[in-house]
């Protein structure tokens, strides 16, 4: 784990005369940072990265199959489904008109690339006051690695509108893609993203999220194939009291490199954060790379953040890099915090299952079960949570060990039982304030209650 103190922001405003009080507190922040660059639509604010800049060191940018010298590339192949109910509508529009909806604009290379080659954008609006009992379904299928190919995505949910969406990725591409997801006041929104890829896939790119007047926003990321995958999540407030809740979980195999970059600008008061991260890494040259950075200005009082990554590591030669960032430039705040820890299995959870009869391998495949559990459960899609914990089995299966063919419980039964103590799937957002006292490894938004939720596991794998 690095942690990276930065030199106090500069923070320019507006030009206004001296003695206008409300022009200056009314002015726009121009933030100098290298930990997020300037969001632009223009390549030219987005030079080629060699590698050695600070939002780049981590990425082998020789492996991302020419994403970053695409400009005017013809597209390759990737088809796009959407499944909505009825009252979503579904349209192609100009790119232009995407820029003019008011969406975060693209803060690197390949996410500008995207939108400027992918030309058209793919508008899916769900209207004010619509609440929907079903999730939309948005599927991109990669149809080779031939050439590039590049898609622009636009999520518009209403003012007081409820909805779900799953966002999947599977197939072979190398994919640039930008994704706005543009939250109305008062709306709830889930938005599942799944990179379910082949194992030659490279994917890139951006999800920018605006959050409206107490708005609610909940984000899962699960990253699980590919080759090389480099996603950066963005969000911004459109105003006082919106929420935000980032999940996310990777499992990273020999050779494969996961990257997820997040940027939580806290712009507006009283608004509210929270980022779950877990990883499990096996294989020689596994290599994944989590950067949560928040930013605090001067105008966001009475604010509430924070972030945690727990990687878990199960063989040796991997490699998981893990930076957590807070930048304040206030101190009007109601509670900030971050945490992040890396290691290998617990032999204290390992002799508490051993001690009771259940065998080594099926020990360790409980606990990164249970690692996963508090993540996935909190998706509310019965069939994606079913596919992940599927998914996760599977690549248990290489390093770990198949289940136990008798006597075992089923990976969604196991993953009921890990999380039995906690089956409130919105639990409040924590302040850092109120989890003193507990260690680095608990503290943030969930706390892994081993013990118990072992314990309950291996009640019913005796029974």
């Amino acid at each position: 784990m690095s942690v990276q103190i930065d030199a106090p922001l500069e923070v320019v405003p507006e030009s206004a005369p001296d003695d206008s009080v409300a022009a200056v507190s009314g002015a726009v922040e121009t933030i100098s940072s290298h930990l997020h660059p300037v969001a632009s639509y223009d390549l030219a604010d987005h030079p080629r990265p060699t590698g050695r800049e600070e939002v780049w060191r981590f990425t082998p940018v020789k492996r991302l199959r020419g994403l970053l010298d695409a400009e005017g590339a013809a597209a390759g192949e990737i088809d796009l489904a959407v499944d909505a109910p009825d009252q979503v509508e579904v349209r192609t529009i100009s790119g232009v008109e995407a820029r003019g909806l008011g969406g975060p604009a693209p803060v690197d290379r390949i996410a500008a690339l995207a939108v400027a080659n992918a030309g058209d954008a793919t508008l899916v609006d769900v209207p004010a006051e619509v609440e929907l009992d079903t999730p939309i379904t948005i599927t991109l299928t990669g149809r080779g690695v031939e050439a590039q190919a590049f898609r622009s995505l636009v999520i518009r949910v209403g003012a007081f509108a409820r909805a779900t969406v799953v966002l999947e990725h599977d197939g072979s591409a190398v994919l640039s893609s930008s994704v706005t997801l543009l939250v109305g006041d008062g709306a709830r929104v889930d938005l599942a993203g799944l990179q379910l890829w082949e194992d030659d896939a490279v994917h890139a790119g951006h999800v920018g999220i605006r959050v409206g007047r107490d708005a609610h926003v909940r984000t899962l990321t699960a990253s699980l194939g590919g080759d090389l995958v480099r996603l950066v999540e963005t969000a911004e407030y459109a105003g006082p009291g919106g929420e935000i809740e980032q999940l996310g979980l990777y499992f990273v195999d020999a050779g494969q490199h996961l990257e997820h970059r997040l940027f939580v600008d806290h712009n507006a008061p009283r608004t509210t954060s929270n980022v779950d991260y877990r990883g499990a890494l096996q294989g020689a040259g596994a290599h994944s790379v989590w950067v949560g950075d928040v930013l605090i200005r001067k105008v966001a009082e009475g604010i509430t953040t924070y972030e945690s990554n727990r990687n878990l590591v199960l063989t040796d030669g991997c490699r998981a890099d893990s930076v957590p960032n807070l930048e304040i430039e206030t101190g009007e705040i109601a509670g900030a915090g971050h945490a992040s820890t890396t290691g290998r299995f617990d032999d204290e959870q390992l002799f508490y299952l051993r001690s009771r009869g259940i065998d080594e391998v099926e020990a360790r495949r409980l606990v990164v079960h249970g690692f996963f559990a508090d993540i996935i459960r909190r998706i509310g899609v019965p069939s994606v949570e079913a596919r992940l914990l599927a998914a996760v089995e599977a690549e248990l299966a290489v390093t770990v060990g198949a289940p136990a063919s008798s006597g075992a419980v089923s990976a969604a039964d196991a993953a009921d039982d890990v999380t039995a103590a906690d089956d409130d799937a919105e639990a409040p957002i924590v302040a850092p304030e109120q989890v003193e006292g507990r260690d680095a490894d608990d503290a943030g938004h969930h706390a892994f209650a081993a013990d118990d939720d072992l314990a309950a596991i291996a009640r019913q794998q005796q029974s």
